[in-house]
């Protein structure tokens, strides 16, 4: 006998959310993070990142687009590359950007930097760092972030604060410099320039 399951567990999870004085509606579904609301590391960030309005900005492990929207209605004469390793959240991404009628977003699929195009740099890379993203890929994730950013340009990155040290350490280590944004609660947000 074949199970039936509760048809609006495969629909779209759609809700809406204001950051930055901007309201977004966002299409999501079950099994990505934080699919019914964005999460309160994600909207810390996006309350704290600091763009100019024609900056070229990277949103890495954009997830459905929280922090890529917010950045490219932040830039609204930049352009805003959004990546993520997993098809479903990039497919989620690309129906949130045509939903809340974005032309500077360009989004898709890439194992950290693989795809994006060598030519391409960045004023502002943005990320919301999984708790257990290990030492080898945040070693890879931070190189190839400081070989991609501008002079003068930052990486921003939202934790849980039991990471600070760790953040700390490997900003210094590889950028030479290390800012603690704000802390809130249980979360981080770090920042760090190429000089």
């Amino acid at each position: 006998m074949q199970r039936k399951i509760n048809p609006s567990h495969r629909t779209d999870i759609v809700f809406e959310q204001k950051l930055r004085n901007f309201k977004f509606t966002f299409h999501s579904t079950w099994g990505l993070f934080n699919p019914k609301q964005v999460d309160r590391g994600s909207s810390l960030l996006i309350d704290y990142v600091e763009a100019p309005p024609n900056a070229e900005c990277l949103d890495l492990g954009c997830g459905y687009g929280p922090i890529g929207l917010a950045l490219a209605s932040l830039c609204p004469q930049g352009s805003i590359h959004m990546i993520d390793k997993d098809f479903v959240a990039v497919n989620f991404a690309r129906k949130n950007v045509l939903q809340n009628g974005f032309t500077n977003c360009s989004v898709y699929l890439s194992n950290g930097f693989e795809q994006i195009p060598q030519s391409q740099s960045f004023d502002l890379i943005a990320s919301n760092l999984p708790a257990k993203v290990g030492n080898e890929l945040l070693t890879i994730f931070l190189h190839d972030a400081h070989n991609r950013l501008k002079k003068d340009g930052r990486i921003y990155v939202v934790t849980i604060a039991g990471l600070k040290n760790y953040i700390k350490r490997n900003f210094n280590s590889v950028f030479g410099n290390y800012k603690k944004i704000k802390q809130r609660g249980t979360y981080l947000v770090s920042m760090a320039e190429k000089k």
